[in-house]
């Protein structure tokens, strides 16, 4: 798998019929290894190790209904209150990131609620705060360590 934009993480993999799995620590079970699980792996392991975000509060790929659609988002991260912190979402190193990624996580942000957006292609990552009051993104160099 290519090297990406984030400190270097131990992973453990799995290969059965000629398929390489990832393991997902939050799911607790093996994922078949695309190059997008790749990234979301990675974002996970920065949440943990880098950013001190308890496994507990951190949910991966859960449906939500937007405008009577079905969804799915990459990551999200859940405040001790319940209350959702952080909406992530995940692409492919391949994939540019552009105003339509900000658009779709600006979507399910409208059902979440999230505080703070996280988007990433493992080479480029955009992290904002939603000033809910002015309806904007305020764009930050990095995400808040856990409890700040």
């Amino acid at each position: 798998m290519q090297k990406l934009q984030f400190p270097s993480y131990s992973f453990r993999f799995k290969n059965s019929e000629n398929k390489i799995a990832i393991f997902d620590e939050i799911r607790k079970k093996f994922i078949l290894l695309t190059p997008e699980e790749w990234v979301r792996q990675h974002v996970v392991q920065y949440l943990l190790q880098d950013k001190n975000y308890p496994k507990s509060y951190i949910n991966i790929e859960k449906l939500i209904k937007v405008n009577e659609l079905n969804k799915r988002y990459d990551i999200v991260v859940y405040q001790p209150n319940g209350e959702l912190f952080l909406l992530i979402e995940c692409k492919a190193p391949e994939v540019k990131i552009t105003q339509q990624t900000f658009d779709q996580i600006a979507r399910y942000n409208l059902v979440l609620n999230a505080k703070y957006l996280m988007v990433s292609n493992g080479l480029n990552h955009y992290f904002c705060k939603i000033d809910f009051e002015n309806e904007k993104y305020v764009f930050l160099e990095e995400l808040p360590n856990f409890g700040e």
